[in-house]
């Protein structure tokens, strides 16, 4: 197994909403399912697109050959006073699990951040998620609050944990 990293681009946008239904479809610990995003092809390559003409975002993929096996995102607030924070998000394929491509993408992310000019990165992850969250606190993430009943699968709620990363 040979992981690359890269920008994602527009041309990658159906590959990436079938990763995206396929990641879904793995755990419960995403915001979506194995229906994966509300987005057709063409309205996931103009984010694509508009995504890469903002140079305080980016979305990075990892990929397995040709195949997309992980994705991470940094989106910088484009509010004048939120300048200074972005929101990360990242999802690894469960067969991917536990051969450090979630490391290096969080690697390669806060190394984005940081040249962008962030001085806040954000994220939320699902409480009972200790996977996710002792790989955020190995880079440094401290949780800041719990938001109840974040989620819910069925009839059953899940928590947040809300977790920032100072700069």
């Amino acid at each position: 197994m040979e992981i690359t990293y890269r920008a994602a681009r527009p041309s990658d946008a159906a590959q990436l909403l079938s990763f995206l239904k396929a990641v879904g479809g793995e755990s419960d610990n995403l915001s979506f399912g194995a229906d994966g995003v509300p987005f057709c092809a063409e309205q996931e390559e103009h984010f694509l697109e508009n995504l890469s003409k903002d140079s305080r975002s980016v979305m990075l993929l990892a990929l397995d050959g040709e195949t997309i096996v992980a994705n991470g995102c940094i989106e910088g607030y484009k509010n004048l006073r939120f300048r200074h924070r972005c929101n990360l998000a990242i999802s690894v394929r469960k067969p991917y699990w536990g051969n450090g491509i979630g490391s290096e993408m969080m690697r390669r992310l806060i190394a984005f951040a940081k040249e962008s000019g962030a001085e806040v990165i954000s994220l939320e992850v699902r409480s009972d998620n200790e996977r996710a969250k002792a790989l955020y606190r190995k880079f440094g993430f401290t949780c800041y609050g719990v938001y109840e009943k974040f989620f819910k699968l069925g009839d059953a709620y899940f928590s947040a944990d809300y977790m920032n990363l100072y700069l």
